[in-house]
């Protein structure tokens, strides 16, 4: 059974307020308190914060994908394939436009995150526009304790800029094969481990970060990665490099068989000053030398073939 988180959002695009109609009463399990760390509170109160801005902003262009634009990328489209009539899991899926564009294209969609106002946002959207679509705002560790469907999605998905949030990604390969029928499939569209080491200020492509540590990365940049001038009250967030040992290993012991990688010159946010966005909605380097230096992305997919 999936819990329906309820919620009213009261116009706005115009007043930027947010109320939570009916969630509490109706959805005990949203109401539970877990325990939370420091880097995640911290992250939490940024995102809350950067879904309303983003809301509100112009580079989601939500008045563009109201009116039927896809949020999808060619790139997602042609590897995951139909999913017309197939149940998909999307994980850390913000406040929804990616979900919303897997339901437009005939799947049955769920989305997690654990931004109440990312969800808040969400829901309202999935009821203004009609799609079938169940958000559910939880921590995605927390997720078995509150949708109980063990096995029951074809396909999960998550994408750009997810994984570096997580600091363990041991559970959340087990969470993956956790809700993946025999045959469904994960996959998963996002920043290469290389890129993230780099200086994302720099156009010099200077090494700043190192590929092998386990330690969180303090980040007190002003904006966010979608609206960069934008002055953001909680502006401390906490992130985690992932080697792709790493990424790999937590699928493949939680009982997933890789089918493909594929590395990729380009990224889906201007993760360095100097790019330039081209037809396919992904942003290159602008200097022909540096385009097809470094891997800026990586699709993964990976398949569940036990019971």
């Amino acid at each position: 059974m999936h819990l329906r988180a309820h919620v009213l959002i009261v116009d706005f695009l115009d007043e930027a307020h947010l109320l939570v109609a009916e969630g509490s009463a109706r959805c005990p399990l949203l109401r539970k308190v877990y325990f939370m760390d420091d880097y995640t509170k911290a992250n939490l109160a940024w995102w809350n914060e950067a879904a309303i801005v983003h809301a509100l902003g112009d580079a989601y262009e939500l008045a563009s994908f109201k009116a039927g634009k896809t949020k999808l990328h060619p790139l997602e489209l042609e590897e995951v394939g139909n999913v017309a009539g197939k149940r998909l899991l999307h994980l850390q899926c913000h406040f929804g436009l990616d979900t919303l564009s897997w339901a437009r294209l005939g799947a049955k969609v769920t989305g997690i995150d654990f931004s109440d106002k990312a969800i808040e946002i969400a829901q309202s959207l999935g009821q203004e526009l009609k799609l079938d679509a169940t958000f559910i705002h939880t921590d995605i560790y927390k997720l078995p304790d509150v949708l109980d469907a063990a096995g029951d999605f074809d396909i999960v998905f998550t994408s750009y800029g997810a994984v570096g949030w997580l600091p363990d990604l041991q559970p959340w390969g087990r969470i993956i094969a956790h809700y993946l029928k025999p045959g469904g499939f994960f996959y998963i569209a996002e920043g290469h481990p290389f890129m993230w080491t780099f200086d994302e200020k720099s156009t010099d492509l200077k090494i700043l970060y190192p590929y092998f540590s386990k330690e969180p990365i303090k980040d007190e940049s002003e904006g966010t990665y979608a609206e960069k001038s934008v002055k953001l009250v909680h502006n401390t967030t906490y992130g985690w490099n992932h080697t792709f040992s790493e990424i790999f290993n937590s699928l493949i012991s939680a009982g997933l068989t890789i089918d493909f990688l594929h590395e990729h010159p380009f990224c889906a946010w201007e993760c360095f000053p100097d790019m330039e966005e081209g037809e396919d909605r992904f942003l290159r380097f602008k200097d022909p030398a540096k385009r097809d230096l470094i891997p800026l992305m990586y699709s993964l997919k990976a398949t569940k073939t036990t019971t």
